[in-house]
């Protein structure tokens, strides 16, 4: 593994649980002082949604700066530790990775076109997924092998 792990978070449009997940990560890593290389991508590009935008500010995090873009998007896109699907058709879309990558599926609800009031849910099930992923690099233990529930 690189000095410092380097995490791709990949969903379909890069527009809403890829782009939250990412923000997450990075804040929970650097409130646990860990170093990490987080980057997200879709399948394809669109634009990050507004909702995500805004359940995402209620935490004190910024998507603005965010754009939605593609695995080639990304600098050095076959060169990840990790690398993490959040649905179900990025997994089956996601290219192959050689053997110092560690694939793992975390799914989750889209909830594009469901109201504002189903946002803040799928933002906290991915605050507590990645944030027991982070946890368990820093402690240097096997990270989370499935969605966490509690």
């Amino acid at each position: 593994m690189n000095s410092t792990p380097r995490v791709l978070i990949l969903c379909t449009h890069n527009s809403a649980r890829s782009q939250m997940a990412e923000a997450l990560t990075r804040a929970a890593a650097a409130q646990t002082g860990l170093p990490l290389d987080v980057h997200s991508a879709g399948t394809e590009a669109t634009r990050v949604k507004d909702d995500a935008k805004t359940v995402m500010s209620e935490l004190g995090l910024s998507l603005d700066a965010h754009t939605s873009k593609t695995l080639w998007d990304v600098p050095d896109a076959q060169n990840f530790d990790y690398v993490i699907t959040v649905c179900d058709s990025a997994d089956a879309a996601c290219p192959a990775y050689g053997g110092q990558t560690t694939r793992l599926h975390y799914p989750f609800p889209d909830p594009s076109g469901q109201g504002l009031e189903r946002w803040p849910e799928v933002r906290d099930a991915l605050a507590v997924q990645f944030g027991a992923f982070v946890e368990a690099l820093k402690a240097g233990m096997a990270v989370p092998a499935g969605v966490q529930t509690d």
